[in-house]
């Protein structure tokens, strides 16, 4: 394992990093309780490392109860201020009322469209994008573009390049790296 040539950003250092290189990140999984948790976890991003959030994941999954989409959706004041003292999580109100809202809006997308993945579908046309050294791209800026308009918070399109890949949408792997596809 540690022979193998990864993604430069990839710290060799934290096991829990190399783990989500190598068997998550840029991998197609489209169940939407999964899309629904790295949309939340890609929102608590923001102006921070992707790392920093990684190695909180599995302290934000307990607070969130398991990203647990109905629970979230009904999260009140009481929860917010529990949550915002927990010292082991991400603890910032502005984006732990982003996730209470966009649970709310994923529920109301699911309806629409019958599953949240049907609903980028209407994007992607089910395709896997192969790209490296973007933070952007047309796709992710339309999608952001929708998702605000339905009142989404902490979608813009840098979250939402990062958030395609991380569900498998865009490959990035690097050309030396051991998972690089074409």
């Amino acid at each position: 394992m540690e022979n193998k040539i990864r993604c430069k950003w990839c710290n060799l250092k934290n096991p829990i990093y190399i783990k989500y290189h190598d068997e998550e990140w840029g991998r197609k999984n489209f169940n939407d309780n999964y899309l629904f948790e790295m949309l939340i976890l890609e929102s608590f991003q923001a102006g921070l490392s992707w790392e920093c959030v990684l190695n909180k994941r599995e302290d934000l999954k307990k607070a969130f109860d398991n990203f647990n989409i109905d629970k979230i959706s009904n999260f009140n004041n009481e929860k917010i201020e529990e949550l915002l003292a927990n010292k082991n999580i991400i603890r910032n109100r502005l984006k732990i009322n982003a996730s209470i809202n966009n649970a709310k809006i994923f529920k109301n997308i699911q309806s629409e469209y019958g599953s949240f993945h049907n609903y980028l579908k209407t994007f992607t046309n089910d395709k896997i994008i192969y790209e490296t050294g973007k933070t952007t791209s047309k796709l992710s800026d339309e999608i952001s573009k929708n998702l605000q308009k339905r009142k989404m918070k902490f979608v813009g399109t840098t979250i939402i390049y990062s958030y395609l890949q991380a569900i498998g949408v865009i490959n990035s792997h690097e050309k030396e790296c051991f998972l690089y596809k074409q």
